[in-house]
């Protein structure tokens, strides 16, 4: 490993200390002591010390995340420690990882997806109500324009406004005021924080389709770093792998960046991998929406030359899954994206832009 440190027991034996990188909200260390339980299961002589830090976009807790303009507002800080060997790899919501990472660092490990769709969480006094029955006029706080542009379309009578800050502050905001009648969330955090008991409704993908990534954790490495790469690598998960491959390629080629309303849902199913991707108007009034599949059984392909297994995938290295699922994947969301291209979704995503830059 590039810059370990090693103890010495008893036995003579040197044990690693690896440096872990991550957020400081209640949520991300949750997040990060999940991948540190995994690594220790695994390798049971390894010490791990956690290094939490603030980034761009938990500073700036005023500013809707649309409005803000910066592609790595919960990474980049975790990722200048990363380069400076300060820690030895970092715990991300996949979702929050641009499609290109910075030269030199890849994705080791996409961990088994939590349920990755959106949640409801209704303040107290609308309890046992939905989205459908709450009243005419309800303000509802989101500050992903995916999720509004979405439930505006399905959603008329509801009212959206921008509410920021983490999980805690979120729900406290919703709790102590009158000023939203419900929140959305994303399941996969309530859950992590044991507060499966606040999700009034989640929302299927008739409804909200959710984020590309949304639901998966990924571990950060430099590329460089073969041993910890090959650590970390067993955790992959294979499904969760593909999905994500094919989600970032869809928004990869399609639109880069988190300001514009695009969203995915995507399964693998007896070796067919299926991925919808949308596309939506900043009030979800104009939409684009379709879905493609394609085989992800390994090596039923005739290759014209050998397959990298271990080429990064859209900013994704997996050498344990196999590389011709892993070019079907990235294929079919480039594939998709070709198509509602084709079909004028660089138009909708371009107003949508300038609409809401202009807010």
């Amino acid at each position: 490993m590039s810059n370990e440190a090693s103890t010495q027991e008893g036995n003579g034996t040197a044990d690693k200390i690896i440096r872990i990188g991550t957020r400081k909200s209640q949520l991300a260390r949750i997040q990060t002591d999940t991948v540190a339980d995994k690594l220790k299961e695994l390798y049971p002589h390894i010490h791990l010390e956690i290094v939490g830090m603030s980034t761009t976009g938990d500073k700036i807790l005023d500013t809707a995340l649309s409005k803000i303009g910066e592609k790595s507002l919960f990474t980049k800080e975790l990722e200048n420690a990363l380069e400076r060997n300060e820690v030895d790899l970092v715990v991300h919501s996949l979702k929050d990882l641009p499609t290109t990472l910075p030269p030199g660092f890849t994705v080791g490990a996409v961990l088994k997806r939590e349920n990755p769709h959106d949640a409801v969480v209704l303040h107290p006094k609308h309890s046992g109500k939905t989205l459908d029955t709450l009243p005419d006029k309800s303000v509802i706080g989101t500050s992903s324009l995916r999720r509004a542009a979405q439930l505006k379309r399905r959603f008329p009578h509801l009212e959206f406004k921008d509410i920021r800050g983490n999980l805690n502050t979120r729900l406290k905001k919703l709790d102590e005021k009158d000023d939203f009648a419900a929140i959305i969330l994303a399941v996969a955090g309530l859950r992590r924080m044991g507060w499966d008991n606040r999700v009034s409704q989640i929302l299927g993908p008739e409804d909200c389709m959710y984020a590309v990534g949304q639901g998966a954790l990924a571990v950060e490495v430099r590329a460089r770093d073969k041993d910890i790469l090959e650590m970390v690598s067993v955790m992959h998960d294979h499904d969760t792998v593909l999905c994500c491959i094919a989600e970032r390629a869809f928004m990869r080629h399609l639109a880069r960046g988190c300001s514009v309303p695009v969203a995915v849902h995507s399964e693998v199913k007896d070796l067919q991998l299926y991925l919808t991707g949308a596309v939506y108007s900043l009030d979800g009034s104009d939409s684009l929406k379709e879905t493609m599949q394609t085989s992800v059984e390994p090596g039923n392909e005739v290759e014209e030359e050998k397959v990298d297994e271990s080429a990064q995938r859209v900013g994704v290295t997996a050498n344990n899954v196999p590389g011709t699922a892993q070019d079907a994947a990235e294929k079919l969301g480039m594939d998709l994206a070709k198509l509602l291209l084709s079909k004028g979704a660089r138009e909708i995503l371009t107003v949508a832009r300038q609409l809401n830059d202009a807010r």
